[in-house]
């Protein structure tokens, strides 16, 4: 079949019904970070019946974690659990292509819901819970797309992998494990929520700890003292100082055109047992963003100078995700077929954007794998209350990314886009549990 005469036919197969149904049944499956294997399980069901092949995974946590590249993670979990759905292709020599999206979702907070969380509840055009925008309708939104291709042309030129991953909202742990199973891939799509921009560049993150010691003194012997909460004070003005730092003559265009590319936060203070005691020990714990271009050990060296610069007793420690910047360029033919994959669906542009968040883009580029993000509206609903998706956006993104597919696989929209990543032969830690 041509590629226009696929193009046709997938779109007319896609379902929004169906759509509809299995994001309700997903968004209905709690799925916090460190808690994902029903979802994996549930998807795996949705991904079979949609006749793709499929295995799930569970991952070898702690050889992972021995691993040097290993992203680290924050939640508590004693399973990596991921599901890889599969359209095989017809011939070897073609571009395989990776459709990756997280199942893992943050919880859902104090403040009663409209619906509930986990409700699925459809109203007004909108499909409310939990993940809905962030990021399980970009994962049901993928799958549809596949089965469509698959429904319309069985197997197509080259293997189509769908990626479902857990930890992606901690580090990035289950995309990590997953490309050490399997890294042979010309190019991959996250449909991360983008409100239909196609993300080409994605800022860093590192989380802190830091420690400022005083001595402590009853409250009417105060000079007697050394106040922890004192010294902390000219920390807090370096930092805000590094972020301007950090912020100005920003060089990617994209990152630029940000209002603030590269935050930097405290978002935690804990200091003092007593109101009448001078306090002896702060603790200060936030997040400081990566630069793209800049390597992780140059962004916490950088950091930790203008703590030290300010308060030379502080301690810093790092812990919980390791977020490095990413970017794919924008003249790649991905971001091309993108783009314009968007435009035949009527969204005026595309832009092209960059994102001051980190995601697990970052983990294909740093292995040569060209990689964007599109999605949805609603990213500012992601991660609050009453989190919701618009069904049209969802049916929206699923044609995007079935016109992206075809245009690759029965096209010849990667022709420029260079030489495949090398593959990795070792399936790498972990064990298929379900075929």
């Amino acid at each position: 079949m041509e590629c226009l005469e696929v193009e046709h036919t997938v779109l007319g197969i896609l379902d929004k019904d169906r759509i509809t149904e299995d994001l309700r049944r997903i968004v209905r499956v709690p799925s916090v970070t460190g808690n994902e294997g029903e979802a994996a399980e549930v998807l795996g069901e949705i991904a079979r019946s949609c006749g793709l092949e499929t295995a799930l995974w569970r991952h070898d946590l702690e050889a992972l974690r021995r691993h040097s590249g290993y992203p680290g993670e924050e939640a508590r979990r004693d399973e990596l659990v991921g599901v890889t759905a599969t359209l095989g292709g017809s011939s070897s020599d073609a571009p395989r292509v990776c459709l990756n999206g997280h199942i893992d979702v943050v919880n859902e907070g104090s403040v009663a819901w409209r619906h509930g969380p986990w409700s699925g509840t459809v109203e007004d055009g909108f499909l409310h819970g939990r993940g809905s925008v962030d990021m399980k309708g970009g994962v049901i939104e993928a799958l549809h797309a596949v089965a469509a291709v698959k429904d319309a042309a069985g197997a197509p030129p080259g293997d189509i992998v769908l990626q479902l991953v857990s930890s992606e909202e901690d580090g990035g742990a289950g995309t990590f494990a997953a490309l050490e199973n399997d890294q042979d891939f010309a190019a991959c799509i996250i449909p991360e929520p983008t409100s239909f921009k196609v993300c080409c560049a994605q800022a860093g993150a590192l989380t802190f700890q830091g420690v400022v010691p005083g001595v402590a003194a009853h409250a009417a012997l105060r000079l007697e003292g050394i106040s922890a909460i004192d010294r902390y004070v000219p920390i807090h003005s370096a930092l805000l100082e590094h972020e301007r730092r950090i912020n100005s003559g920003v060089e990617h265009p994209l990152m630029a055109a940000l209002d603030l590319p590269y935050p930097v936060l405290v978002g935690r203070l804990e200091a003092g047992r007593w109101s009448s005691q001078v306090p002896d020990l702060l603790r200060f714990e936030g997040r400081v963003g990566v630069r793209v271009g800049e390597t992780v050990t140059e962004a916490r060296a950088a950091f930790e100078e203008v703590l030290r610069g300010a308060c030379p007793e502080v301690e810093v420690s790092w812990n919980g995700g390791k977020f490095a910047p990413g970017e794919t360029p924008a003249d790649h033919p991905l971001v091309a077929v993108v783009s314009a994959s968007l435009a035949d669906e009527s969204v005026p542009g595309p832009e092209l954007c960059g994102v001051p968040y980190g995601a697990d883009m970052r983990l294909f580029t740093a292995r040569g794998i060209p990689c964007v993000m599109v999605g949805t509206g609603g990213v500012r609903l992601a991660h609050g209350v009453d989190e919701r998706v618009s069904i049209g956006e969802v049916y929206k993104l699923s044609r995007v990314l079935a016109r992206a597919l075809v245009r690759i696989q029965f096209g010849d929209a990667l022709s420029s886009g260079g030489p495949r990543a090398p593959a990795n032969v070792d399936p790498g830690p972990g064990r298929r549990t379900e075929r």
